[in-house]
């Protein structure tokens, strides 16, 4: 039996996190889903949780999820990161792809994409 695929939703728009979970909640290969609202508390989950897989938005209270990106790439290689974002311009987008970023996806339009890319990652 595959491992359940452990994420992290790195956001501070809680009525985003609380939709998303409601998304991922019946995907069979997720094992668990922690959240962070902040640069702080995600860097503490990633050591803790070791995701699997981090969706991650650009705009966060102190350091942003570009900081958090680089970040994640230093320390952790094989976490798999999918940008959401409203920042979903082409610069945002370039920049977090040449840092690592598997995915960038607008928050308004993308939204509905997550599930299908997360069932991708489980296989």
């Amino acid at each position: 039996m595959k491992k359940k695929i452990v994420i992290l939703i790195v956001d501070d728009n809680m009525n985003f996190v609380d939709r998303m979970i409601n998304l991922l909640e019946d995907i069979d290969s997720i094992g668990h889903i922690s959240v962070a609202a902040n640069y702080d508390e995600a860097r503490r989950l990633l050591v803790s949780e070791n995701p699997d897989v981090v969706l991650l938005d650009i705009n966060l209270p102190g350091k942003n999820g570009i900081d958090l990106l680089k970040l994640i790439r230093h320390n952790n290689s094989q976490c798999e990161v999918i940008m959401i974002t409203n920042h979903a311009d082409d610069y945002y987008r370039q920049q977090c792809k040449e840092l690592g970023a598997k995915h960038f996806l607008d928050k308004s339009h993308d939204f509905g994409l997550v599930p299908g890319i997360i069932k991708q990652l489980a296989k």
